[in-house]
């Protein structure tokens, strides 16, 4: 799929501002009047560019409504990196997208983001104990001699910690900086017995979410 196959969009959700995430392509081909739901340092620079940009600190969201649905957008806590290449690193949220119809609650679906593992996981699972689907972004990409995406080992420690019903990985092997790939994650998961969360994607493959 490129930029120019891409539907009708409602919204755009953006983690934070990388080029792995927003390139020239999609700054060039993406329709600029969705609201683009990021960081607070995203937003900024994006509104420049003309896109209507909506940006959150954590734990504090956005909704569309559209009919008798709501959509809503939480910002997450997400810890791209630690040490030294955590000031070089753009920040970064996780996003939860919780839909609502008439009220009611069908489906809340976590995108982790570009986040390390850590204490910062369990305050989500604290504040949202029912995840119906994570999209879990991992590779283990190193960055600096720092690892800035979940490797195998900290897949486990997410799935873990957040306890989603089901879990997507994406983001594990479109660089060659990225070390730790899908493989790894998947036998780490069988070992932890985290097999039946998992359901990976083939690209260009479609997965229901309910």
């Amino acid at each position: 799929m490129t930029v120019h196959d891409v539907p009708t969009l409602d919204a755009v959700v953006l983690s934070h501002l990388h080029g792995d995430h927003w390139d020239r392509v999609a700054r060039a081909g993406l329709d600029r009047r969705p609201p683009l739901v990021t960081t607070t340092h995203a937003a900024r620079r994006l509104k420049r560019q003309g896109f209507s940009t909506h940006g959150l600190t954590t734990w504090t969201d956005h909704v569309l409504a559209k009919d008798n649905e709501e959509l809503r957008v939480v910002s997450l806590p997400g810890v791209h990196a630690r040490g030294p290449a955590r000031k070089v690193l753009p920040p970064v949220m996780g996003s939860l997208l919780e839909h609502q119809v008439q009220g009611e609650t069908r489906l809340r679906v976590y995108l982790s983001g570009d986040t390390l593992t850590g204490d910062h996981l369990d305050a989500v699972h604290e504040r949202y104990p029912d995840i119906d689907v994570a999209v879990m972004h991992l590779g283990g990409t190193r960055v600096l001699a720092s690892t800035v995406t979940m490797d195998a080992p900290q897949g486990v420690d997410f799935l873990r910690r957040v306890q989603p019903r089901a879990a997507i990985p994406v983001h594990y092997d479109d660089y060659k900086i990225m070390r730790s790939p899908l493989s790894a994650f998947l036998e780490s998961v069988r070992q932890a017995d985290l097999d039946d969360v998992v359901r990976p994607v083939r690209r260009g493959e479609t997965v229901a979410l309910l």
